[in-house]
C-alpha cells in the first residue's frame, strides 16, 4: 500500500491536493533547477564566471528537459540525484557548462529546495491556521452562550458554555501562528556550504554568493546548516503541536456527540455498510489520527538530528523519508478541521439544535 496522502482511495480522506503539489517530485525538480540557475547567475555576478557564460548557463539550466528516469537509476547508485542532474545540465549548457555548479554541492540544491518547499508550506499553514480561528471565532460568536456540561476525566463536572469549549480549541492556534512567524525564516533559509562546509574554492566570494542565491531565491540567509538539523526539528515539532491541538478539538466533538443525549450532531457522511441508522465522525476522527500519526513521527525528526562529523547520509534521508509526511498530515489536519466547523451542530439536552447552520 502506498502512502495515505496520495493512495488512490484513500487520499479522499487523507489527501492534500495543495499541499501533496507543494511538495511533489514536480516541486522538488522546479526548486533544485532554480537553484541552480540562480548559482550559474551568482558565479557571474562575483567574476568566477563571465557574465556572458553564466547568462548562457541559466538559460540553458532553464530551458533543460530532465530525463527522470534516468535520475532515479541514479539515485540508486549514488544515494542522491543531484550527480546526474547537474550531469544533463552540463550537457543541456554546452560551452557554458563550466558555470554550472562549480564549487557547490548536492546538499546545496537539495537542502535548498526543501527550504523552498517549506517556505511555501509556512504560506499555506498560516493562511489555513488564520482561516480556522476566524471559522472558530464566528461559531463562538453566534452559539458561545449556550450550556454545555463540563467533564473532567470524562464524567460530569460543572456546567460550561459552547464558548469555553471552542475557546479551548481555538486558544492554541493562536500561539502557533506566532511559532509559525518566528520559525518560517528558520527554516525557509538557504543552505549554501560547500563541499564541506566552508564555502572555500570561490575565490573568496562565498559570502556574496550566499546573498546572491538568498536574495534571487527569496529565501533568508546565514550559516550553512549541513549537519545542524535543529531548525527543521523545531519545525517538525510545531507541526505536531499543530495537529495535536487539532486532535484534542477532534476528540472532543467525538466525544460530545456520543453522549445521551448528544451534544453535537455532525451533519454529512459518515455512513456505516453494516448499520444505516449510524453516523460515524469521520473528519473528528480523522483529527485524533493525524495527530497520534505526527506525535509518532516526531521522535524519527529527532533521530536525524544526529549528522556525523560535516554531513550524513543516513540521517538525512531519514528525514527525506518523514518530513513530507508530518507537512502533509499537518495541512489535512487545518483543512479537516474546517470542514468539520461546516458540519456541527449542537445539541441541548431536550434534543433541540442549539447550533444551526
Amino acid at each position: 500500500m502506498s502512502a495515505v496522502f496520495d493512495h488512490p482511495w484513500l487520499s479522499g480522506l487523507f489527501g492534500d491536493a495543495e499541499m501533496v503539489a507543494l511538495w511533489s517530485a514536480d516541486a522538488h525538480l522546479k526548486h533544485m533547477i532554480g537553484f541552480e540557475a540562480a548559482y550559474s547567475r551568482a558565479l557571474g555576478a562575483v567574476g568566477i564566471a563571465s557574465p556572458e557564460v553564466a547568462a548562457a548557463a541559466a538559460r540553458a539550466i532553464e530551458a533543460a528537459r530532465i530525463d527522470t528516469v534516468r535520475l532515479a537509476n541514479a539515485t540508486a547508485t549514488d544515494g542522491l540525484p543531484v550527480p546526474d542532474l547537474v550531469a544533463q545540465l552540463k550537457a543541456a549548457a554546452g560551452e557554458a557548462a563550466a558555470a554550472v555548479h562549480k564549487g557547490a554541492t548536492s546538499q546545496d540544491v537539495i537542502d535548498t529546495a526543501l527550504a523552498c518547499c517549506l517556505r511555501d508550506s509556512c504560506t499555506l499553514l498560516r493562511g489555513r491556521i488564520t482561516a480556522l480561528v476566524s471559522d472558530l471565532a464566528d461559531l463562538r460568536d453566534r452559539y458561545g452562550t449556550r450550556s454545555l456540561m463540563g467533564r473532567t476525566r470524562m464524567q460530569a463536572a460543572l456546567p460550561i458554555t459552547v464558548g469555553d469549549r471552542i475557546d479551548a480549541w481555538a486558544r492554541p492556534l493562536g500561539d502557533h501562528l506566532d511559532r509559525l512567524d518566528w520559525l518560517a525564516p528558520q527554516v525557509a533559509k538557504l543552505q549554501f556550504g560547500g563541499p564541506v562546509g566552508t564555502r572555500e574554492g570561490l575565490n573568496g566570494h562565498g559570502e556574496a554568493i550566499a546573498a546572491h542565491l538568498a536574495r534571487e531565491l527569496g529565501l533568508a540567509n546565514g550559516p550553512q546548516w549541513h549537519a545542524r538539523r535543529d531548525g527543521i526539528a523545531e519545525f517538525a515539532g510545531l507541526l505536531s503541536l499543530i495537529s495535536g491541538s487539532l486532535g484534542k478539538m477532534g476528540q472532543d466533538i467525538a466525544l460530545m456527540a456520543q453522549q445521551s443525549p448528544p451534544e453535537i450532531s455532525i451533519a454529512g457522511g459518515g455512513a456505516s455498510s453494516a448499520m444505516p441508522h449510524k453516523q460515524n465522525p469521520v473528519l473528528a476522527e480523522l483529527l485524533v489520527t493525524l495527530a497520534r500519526f505526527n506525535a509518532t513521527q516526531l521522535s524519527g525528526m529527532h533521530q536525524s538530528l544526529i549528522h556525523e562529523q560535516e554531513r550524513s547520509g543516513a540521517a538525512w534521508a531519514l528525514e527525506w523519508m518523514i518530513l513530507p509526511q508530518m507537512v502533509m498530515a499537518t495541512g489535512r489536519s487545518l483543512s479537516a478541521a474546517t470542514e468539520l466547523c461546516d458540519t456541527l451542530r449542537s445539541v441541548g439536552p431536550s434534543g433541540e439544535h442549539s447550533l444551526q447552520p
